[in-house]
């Protein structure tokens, strides 16, 4: 039994067709059920994502359940044609899909790379398949081992620690220069796009605890702010708003600064000269250049942040080959252990028929010697002689059985000694 993937990601899959194999949860719950189903000795581990769609099986000589199966049976579970989703579709098998694997785990194969939310995706995948009963002993393994070899990523890396976005670097980098904490800091957002959640998100994690969303549209800042149960304000309140903030983030699609210098030089007395940090993310920029020219006031605007994540990428870059070794010393180590532990069955059952042999033999031959009047001495020697003959002649084949397990059980010897001796399943 060994591990194969089919399926797509951003590398290979335009987002019309990601869109169209991706599973929500409901249907991987259903899809996992029928699988289960359709397929008693089968292993199934879905993986989906917005960026990829993965289904990890295990493919056996006996059972049916090779890549033409495995997409016949996520066509269907789409209500697509087979031969349109195989034109799409990546296949790997054996080491290269274990490798594969531990490679997204660690955020070697996102669209952000070290991007922390895929190895708790991962997590996930795998988690729902144990509690549907589609995983199974290989893919225990195996998954298993990719969170290890996540975990040794990030631990003896510095992939994960460089921040790539310009919300994180915003909040991850700039922030702590001027605070050192958030907490009772009143932070204002203003916009609620994608660009204002993604800031929002990373401020909460950072400790903020006191925040209020500004947008044009206060069902939409209404909206954002009860998904994180924080405050929202009208668009009208802005400058009320600035007089009370301490962080400000501007994520707006705005043609035109929504603070410019001659406002907030009005506002400035009523702050009493406490520290304003802005950080405009947006573009157009949100604020007006000049505010940065007044005490007190840290004004970070897009390309100073973009800048910062430029520059880290390319110190995740060179982090790159010491993941990789990571990920093919984990790959390597987990392959020897699945095909040895495949031999010991095979080894266990080949000496005990031996051993079998050996005792009807004596069982045999020992009343004979008795009756002629043999020594006990002599019974024990051939014995003895007998269990070295076993050994001897059981070296080789094992020998060259445990060589093949190290390298993949490519000559088939498993097989081949189950059907010589007929040692069963």
């Amino acid at each position: 039994m060994k591990l194969q993937m089919i399926g797509c990601s951003h590398h290979d899959a335009a987002v019309e067709f990601r869109e169209r194999v991706a599973f929500s949860g409901n249907q991987i719950d259903s899809a996992l059920d029928e699988f289960r189903r359709r397929y008693p000795k089968g292993e199934l581990v879905l993986l989906s994502t917005c960026n990829r769609t993965e289904l990890y099986t295990t493919t056996d000589e006996e059972f049916e359940l090779d890549r033409e199966a495995v997409i016949r049976f996520l066509a269907e579970q789409h209500h697509l044609p087979a031969d349109d989703v195989v034109e799409q579709m990546i296949y790997r098998s054996g080491h290269d899909a274990v490798e594969h694997l531990f490679t997204v785990a660690s955020s070697l194969d996102s669209m952000v790379i070290g991007e922390s939310q895929i190895l708790s995706q991962v997590k996930q995948a795998y988690d729902l398949a144990r509690q549907s009963g589609s995983a199974g002993p290989l893919t225990h393994a195996v998954f298993q081992a990719a969170n290890h070899a996540a975990k040794r990523v990030q631990n003896e890396t510095e992939i994960h620690r460089r921040r790539v976005s310009v919300p994180s670097v915003a909040v991850g980098e700039v922030v702590p220069e001027v605070f050192d904490s958030l907490v009772g800091k009143r932070v204002l957002i203003c916009g609620a796009g994608e660009m204002g959640e993604e800031t929002l998100r990373y401020l909460i994690q950072a400790g903020a605890d006191d925040v209020v969303v500004l947008n044009r549209s206060l069902e939409r800042a209404k909206t954002l702010a009860e998904s994180f149960s924080i405050q929202y304000a009208p668009w009208e309140t802005l400058l009320d708003q600035v007089v009370q903030a301490d962080l400000m983030v501007g994520t707006t699609a705005a043609t035109e600064p929504i603070l410019t210098y001659q406002q907030y030089e009005k506002l400035r007395p009523q702050r009493r000269d406490r520290v304003l940090l802005v950080l405009d993310l947006a573009v157009p920029r949100d604020f007006d250049a000049a505010l940065d020219e007044f005490p007190n006031l840290y004004l970070y605007q897009i390309d100073d942040l973009q800048a910062a994540c430029q520059r880290n990428r390319h110190e995740r870059e060179k982090e790159w080959p010491k993941a990789q070794r990571i990920i093919t010393e984990e790959t390597q180590r987990l392959l020897v252990n699945l095909n040895h532990r495949a031999t010991g069955p095979v080894i266990k059952r080949l000496r005990e028929h031996a051993q079998q042999i050996k005792h009807d033999e004596l069982e045999r031959l020992l009343p004979k010697l008795r009756a002629l009047g043999g020594e006990p001495a002599m019974q024990k020697e051939i014995e003895k002689s007998l269990d070295r003959l076993i050994n001897k002649l059981l070296h080789p084949p094992l020998s060259s059985l445990k060589e093949d397990a190290a390298e993949g059980h490519q000559k088939g010897l498993v097989k081949a000694l189950r059907e010589l001796f007929r040692l069963g399943d």
